[in-house]
């Protein structure tokens, strides 16, 4: 197994492309601390790597928040003492319908993406880090999102593009110390996070087959290449920005 023996935290792991990774990491023998805002999604992953013969812990946490995080943290160090991998993949997307501008765009939804997509990676950082040792990866959920321009969704860029350049730092950081960190751009994938976007399944369909590979993605795509950078096969590996997107950005 390629994980086997390591203690893995993922955030966001209640649904979507977090409970993929979570989900996979464990399948490759990683023990999982499965974080999420939400209790009984946390709860679910949980259980579902525990029958597949697993080692999971759930824990309840919003990332924004310094002393939530903190204490998922120390939960963590008392049930296993270490951390081996933290993968940042709790996120949110919110966007005022119809706006495009951003002037136009309401402070209150610039602060919480802001809190959740940026600060959220910093603080688990903080305090997830000096339970890592030599070894240790940090895989960061962006988004394509940082690299090409929308004419809604500000926020969600801004904090994307943020999370590229706080990995490339980290990478430097925490390079003397053998720890590694990298950023995986998604595009579209089909998470509940995205499904809002579509009028109609017709649209939906239109836009998936306007990927060079014609379709949107999944999450066991992403939790694929997560698994990767989390292992020792990418052991000299760090800094990196890989972007996944069904050839979306090569157009």
């Amino acid at each position: 197994m390629r994980l086997a023996s390591k203690i893995a935290l993922v955030t966001g792991a209640g649904s979507g492309i977090g409970r993929a990774i979570a989900v996979r990491c464990a399948q490759e023998g990683a023990a999982v601390a499965v974080l999420d805002q939400d209790a009984e999604s946390a709860d679910r992953t949980a259980v579902a790597i525990a029958k597949d013969g697993g080692d999971a812990l759930a824990l309840v946490a919003d990332v924004s928040s310094a002393s939530q995080v903190e204490g998922a943290c120390m939960t963590i160090a008392e049930r296993w003492g270490r951390l081996d991998i933290l993968v940042n993949s709790a996120g949110i997307f919110l966007a005022n319908r119809g706006d495009t501008l951003v002037t136009e765009l309401d402070e209150a939804i610039w602060d919480r993406v802001l809190a959740v997509n940026l600060k959220g990676v910093y603080l688990c950082c903080k305090y997830a880090i000096p339970l890592i040792g030599p070894g240790g990866s940090i895989v960061n959920i962006a988004s394509i999102a940082a690299l090409i321009g929308r004419d809604t969704a500000q926020a969600y860029v801004a904090a994307k593009g943020g999370v590229v350049a706080l990995t490339r730092s980290l990478a430097v950081q925490y390079a003397p110390r053998g720890i590694r960190a990298n950023a995986i751009l998604p595009g579209r994938v089909d998470t509940p996070l995205v499904q809002h976007d579509y009028a109609s399944d017709e649209d939906r369909e239109a836009f998936a087959r306007s990927h060079p590979l014609g379709r949107f993605g999944r999450p066991e795509d992403i939790a694929h290449l997560a698994l990767y950078l989390a292992s020792e096969e990418a052991s000299w590996v760090t800094g990196a920005e890989y972007v996944i997107d069904g050839g979306y950005t090569a157009l």
